[in-house]
């Protein structure tokens, strides 16, 4: 007997990789194919293969790789935080914790494009909108998005495009949040925005386009903004305020001030700190100015039946519209975690959130009492209005009281040499109490049983919140627990069927991996702790940046983007800051492949781009005699060229060395979208082929859960060269990081906490494992072109009929004989238990299919199976034996409720719900039946409508 094969180390690669031995034989067999060996000779061109194996450790047991990550995190020190700045302990309610964070069938849904499979996360958004709707006093809010700093960024943008000033002067409150102006200053410098930071005065008689004001300010003062707004929007600005969630279940809202737009974080309605993230950030606005929003909306709207029913609205995600017109390249928002925000509202209710607003500015105001009466070292509270942040200038004391907090436990906030600060939070307790007078006076003190406030009366909210039905009803844990599952019956996530979304990569997020994430030593650390107290977070970290150089082969690692589209912005500035600090700021061409995404030209155009399409042949390929004129025409301009490898039409162009080098003869960088990683990982590297910087998904190929649209994280693999030009951050500079260059999100790691996932993935699957794993996803997805090739043509294939990681299967020839649309089909898996691929991109009229390397060969069969039904269905439409209007694809989904009334279709009701036996044993329900997108874009609500509305 082997030993070592039976401890079975790598046991969890077959746990990933949906495909046996015995199964791939079969998938290998009938694409004619010996060995896997000899597919991926004939599927990745020898050009582009790398010169040996991942030079990462061999695969690791589930139990070593915990243990040995739990080892790791108990270097890091889980003190009391005080620090606050926007960053503070809360509670998570376990009934949430349990059936939401740490539940699949919330994490693992995808981002709701198809509302009919979606209506429980939908009507979880539409709470987390109303939430923001209540607290801000405005007529709308979004969705999320990603921090609060990058929301500021886009208030500022969002302020350009509305406001009719001519000034391109933009206003910003010296009482933001430091991070907050890092951000800001990031963004404006390539818009071209002259930022002013002052106080009310510079804001009052200044010109601006538009002003961001901090309520409450990054000092914990209180101030009513009302006449400051008022000021500054008589000179045409558009006013943006950002505002602690928390401190305005009590204080006056910013639109009851005047504010335009409202944005902060909603970290403190029960999400972890996390090192940082990620968190749910908030937007909410006036109704006149929604098409210029940011980000995603949803909507109300009705069903085919007439029935309420929720989707995304208005089509917000502008890059997809405008393009290099846009100045907003966001894709992903914060879902999982506003969908938390949102249940912690609903769960409390409005008297739990003012409870524990008002405890918060008990205890804060109390400390304050305390300290200002103490006869010891002169200390001095600094300001008298507050909600929750106590500044005390202590003199010369100050180093000793915050040296004594730390051996205490206690992280408190240096302001400066002789100021601190004390930010009270949700979990502060009596006990604290205790402890922290005793620092700063030398004696405990109790806390009284009353208490006055230090909030004036003109601040206060008089206005009701959250008086809608749902933060009224579900108080109760059973009640809740019973809400939270009714919503999850509605969506198909990973956990009931595979999603074969092209260029998103839906694959398995393993328990093991998302343990981790909840851990106190990851989930309860302050992102500006003191550097000794995270040393856990940054050995993690470092190794997270060795694994990732090991298989990209680029220099550098930066982790800071809390997104995919934000990893773009990242790498393009990167190449900005390199040309300007080798005196070429005037090379700011990017070449743009006609095929890419369209985040690709909106962060072009963030950055002050000029951006040139380049055609793509009829193979999809880029055209490289257009590609060599342009190159030519641009030389002297050429910044950059932003590429997708493999295509963004899923096939591995043979000439990927020739594009790089074309670019760099001609003084640009190479940008590559790491889109589809998924097709590289041990087989090639991208630094070795030509790019200079990359950004990875790690929610894609790295295993981070999609979380129902959020959260990602867009880390970017760097070149020597490139390396320098990295974020670093103004609050808690990045390892390694030069100083001085901005940054392009909140916190210095970004959303941190979900780092040990994709940490987890790579030690689970060691070198070995991670290239089998890519073989087995180029496999899977040749296995589906194959199987559906004789009913729909794939659009694009390499040299030897090969597809990448994905494919495209042609609906167009279908619809033109049939009438049947593509989303006609798309609407029709679901009946089949089904998420549609991607749907009309990159090419108008088809599907794009991408089944990953977890999914088993049962599970591709029945998708082969379902689409070959559905093209049979079409064909009786086609030859007549169903009608035009009124067969089971025009009128997919069908609900429950459709088959039980009467029934007088033109197909039985066994055709519409069971199309297939095996459809049967697993079926999936829609809870709605087609939504109209145009009546609700016409009628847009996005707030609440009663319940009575559901339950009619």
């Amino acid at each position: 007997m082997n030993v070592n094969n039976l401890f079975n180390h790598g046991e969890f690669i077959g746990r990933h990789i949906g495909t046996n031995a015995a199964d791939q034989a079969a998938l290998l067999a009938a694409l004619g194919t010996k060995d896997i060996g000899a597919f991926i000779d004939s599927t990745v061109p020898q050009s582009v293969r790398m010169p040996g194996k991942l030079d990462l450790p061999a695969a690791m047991s589930e139990a070593d790789a915990l243990a040995k990550l739990k080892a790791i995190a108990a270097k890091n020190t889980v003190n009391k935080s005080y620090i606050g700045l926007g960053y503070y302990p809360t509670r998570l309610p376990n009934v949430i914790l349990r059936n939401v964070l740490e539940n699949p069938g919330w994490y693992t849904a995808y981002t709701p494009y198809q509302a009919e499979i979606a209506q429980g996360r939908l009507e979880a958004l539409l709470n987390f909108q109303q939430v923001c709707i209540d607290l801000s006093g405005l007529e709308l809010a979004g969705a999320s998005l990603l921090d609060e700093a990058t929301a500021a960024a886009e208030a500022m943008t969002m302020a350009r495009r509305v406001s009719k000033a001519k000034s391109n002067r933009f206003f910003v409150d010296e009482r933001v949040f430091p991070q907050t102006l890092d951000v800001l200053k990031t963004r404006a410098e390539y818009f071209g925005f002259e930022l002013v930071v002052g106080d009310f005065d510079t804001a009052r008689n200044g010109e601006y386009f538009g002003a961001l004001f901090q309520y409450v300010g990054r000092d914990g003062d209180v101030v009513d903004l009302t006449d400051i707004i008022a000021a500054v929007k008589a000179h045409g600005a558009q006013v943006a305020v950002a505002a602690d969630v928390m401190s305005l279940v009590l204080l006056k809202s910013p639109g009851e001030m005047g504010a335009d737009m409202a944005l902060g974080n909603t970290q403190r309605f029960g999400v972890p700190m996390g090192f940082g993230g990620p968190h749910a950030a908030y937007f909410a606005f006036k109704d006149e100015h929604k098409r210029s929003a940011p980000g995603r909306i949803i909507g109300v709207s009705i069903d085919a039946g007439g029935k309420p029913a929720l989707r995304m609205a208005l089509q917000t995600r502008e890059q997809h519209i405008r393009r290099e017109k846009a100045n907003s390249n966001i894709c992903t928002s914060q879902v999982l975690l506003a969908n938390l925000a949102g249940m912690y509202a609903v769960y409390h209710g409005p008297e739990g959130v003012k409870r524990i607003a008002q405890r918060i500015h008990a205890l804060a105001s109390a400390f304050a009492d305390v300290v200002a009466a103490s006869k010891t070292g002169n200390l001095k509270v600094v300001y008298s209005h507050f909600f929750d942040t106590v500044l005390v200038d202590c003199g010369p004391g100050a180093d000793d009281i915050y040296q004594a907090a730390l051996k205490r436990g206690f992280n408190l906030r240096r302001v400066s040499d002789t100021v601190l600060g004390v930010a009270f939070h949700e979990e502060s307790s009596a006990e604290d109490f205790a402890v922290l007078t005793r620092l700063f006076t030398g004696s405990e003190a109790a806390l009284p049983e009353n208490i006055s406030g230090k909030l004036s009366a003109e601040v206060l909210r008089r206005d009701a919140i959250l008086s809608h039905e749902v933060f009224n009803r579900y108080h109760t844990e059973h009640e809740m627990l019973r809400y939270l599952k009714k919503l999850e019956n509605k969506d198909l996530a990973l956990n009931h069927s595979m999603i074969s979304l092209g260029s998103c990569t839906m694959k398995l997020n393993a328990t093991a991996e998302m343990l981790p994430i909840t851990w106190p030593e990851f989930a309860h650390i302050h992102p500006f702790a003191p550097a000794e107290q995270t040393q856990g977070y940054l050995e993690m970290i470092n190794g997270l940046q060795a694994q990732l150089k090991a298989i990209t082969g680029f220099d550098a690692i930066a982790i800071q983007p809390n997104s995919g589209a934000q990893g773009e912005y990242t790498g393009l500035l990167a190449i900005r800051r390199y040309h300007t600090a080798n005196g070429q700021p005037d090379r700011n061409v990017c070449l743009i492949p006609r095929s890419a995404h369209g985040t690709n030209p909106a962060t072009a155009q963030m950055l002050g781009m000029k951006v040139v399409v380049v055609a793509t042949d009829e193979a999809g390929n880029v055209d490289m005699a257009d590609l060599q004129a342009k190159a030519e025409q641009h030389k002297d301009q050429l910044g950059a060229l932003m590429i997708t490898y493999p295509s963004t039409h899923g096939v591995f162009e043979e000439g990927i060395r020739d594009i790089c080098r074309i670019i760099h003869e001609h003084g640009g960088q190479v940008y590559m979208d790491g889109a589809n990683m998924n097709a590289q990982v041990g087989i090639m590297q991208p630094a070795e082929v030509g790019a200079d910087v990359l950004h990875m998904n790690l929610h894609k190929t790295f295993c981070i859960p999609h979380g129902g649209g959020g959260p990602g994280m867009g880390p970017i693999g760097l070149k020597a060269h490139l390396a320098p030009f990295a974020p670093s951050h103004a609050v808690a500079p990045v390892a390694g990081a030069t100083a001085g260059m901005g940054a392009v999100s909140a916190a210095p790691y970004g959303s941190a906490s979900i780092l040990p996932i994709t940490w987890m993935y790579i030690t689970l699957m060691g070198g070995e494992g991670l290239r089998q794993a890519t073989e087995a996803a180029l496999l899977n997805a040749n296995y589906i072109a194959q199987g559906l090739s004789e009913d729909y043509p794939v659009l694009y294939t390499g040299k030897n009929g090969r597809v990448a990681h994905e494919c495209i299967i042609d609906l167009r020839p279908l619809k033109a004989e049939s009438g049947i649309t593509e989303v006609d089909i798309a609407k029709r898996l679901m009946d089949y238990g089904f998420h549609a691929p991607t749907m009309s991109f990159p090419v108008a009229g088809t599907l794009m299919i991408e089944p990953t390397e977890s999914e088993s060969k049962a599970e591709l069969d029945r998708f082969i199976a379902a689409l070959k039904q559905i093209k049979a269905e079409a064909l009786k439409v086609q030859q007549g034996d169903w009608p035009a209007d009124d067969n089971p694809l025009v009128n997919a989904p069908h609900t429950a409720q459709n088959i039980a009334g009467e029934w007088k279709r033109a197909y039985s009701r066994e055709e519409a719900v069971y199309p297939l036996s095996w459809v049967r044993d697993n079926k999936f329900w829609p809870s709605v039946n087609r939504v109209d997108d145009v009546y609700g874009d016409r009628n847009l609500i996005c707030s609440c409508p009663s319940i009575d509305n559901y339950e009619d």
